[in-house]
């Protein structure tokens, strides 16, 4: 089996999973640590020709990471791709082991872990947030979303999760006048940190957050709703 990976999550549960079936991975692809894989260019760019030469068996995408023209590409030169829609943690759940069945691996240790410590999560103290990804232009998680589906899990209500967009460009202003209990800063895809990010929302608690654990669906969903729950409960101290 021959396996394209073009979603970081997606790659590393396939690699820790089904050791040497990947043949190629985005540029950022960054687990697991020393991954053997051709690089491929980015989610939002992939090299369709050298894709194409690794004559993989299966390329795996995802509609929010990748690009619909890119994915039509890849069908056009004759490749099997095979497409996820990952917005909640059960579609997270069931897709990963769609892709795992599809490479040919056995539902691994690691999806069971995640289902038990989530099933097992009792939601924190009911608080409101907002939840930036970026800024310069500032933009937040908004409806229907992955990271705003955990949050949730965890007693935290995004403030914007009912606006028209998933990832709305809000002015500062706006997000401020909107009085969140707290704002959850995560370290991907903006590198938010103790010294970047906090001080636009003074008087308001903020939680520094591993992106990974927020947004990446894979091994990492076992460490996550205790990861998230330690940094949610420390913004309040």
């Amino acid at each position: 089996m021959r396996v394209v990976s073009l979603v970081p999550s997606l790659t590393e549960a396939v690699a820790v999973t089904a050791p040497g079936v990947l043949v190629g991975a985005t540029d950022w692809c960054s687990r697991p640590a020393g991954l053997d894989a051709v690089r491929i260019g980015g989610t939002k760019n992939p090299d369709v020709a050298a894709i194409t030469a690794l004559r993989p068996d299966l390329v795996i995408a995802n509609e929010e990471e990748n690009r619909a023209p890119d994915l039509a590409a890849l069908r056009a030169a004759g490749l099997d791709v095979l497409l996820t829609e990952i917005r909640t943690l059960d579609q997270a759940l069931r897709e990963l082991e769609r892709v795992l069945a599809a490479c040919g691996a056995p539902r691994p240790r690691w999806l069971d872990e995640a289902e038990a410590a989530w099933e097992a999560v009792e939601p924190l103290e009911p608080a409101t947030a907002v939840v930036p990804i970026w800024r310069r232009p500032w933009m937040v998680v908004g409806r229907d979303t992955f990271a705003g589906d955990l949050l949730a899990r965890l007693g935290v209500r995004n403030l914007y999760a009912d606006h028209p967009e998933r990832y709305p460009r809000v002015p500062l202003d706006e997000l401020r006048a909107a009085a969140p209990d707290l704002v959850v800063l995560p370290d991907e895809p903006y590198r938010f940190t103790r010294d970047d990010g906090p001080e636009s929302f003074p008087g308001t608690a903020a939680a520094l957050v591993d992106g990974r654990m927020l947004t990446w669906y894979g091994p990492s969903l076992a460490e996550a709703p205790r990861a998230l729950a330690r940094a949610l409960r420390a913004a309040h101290r």
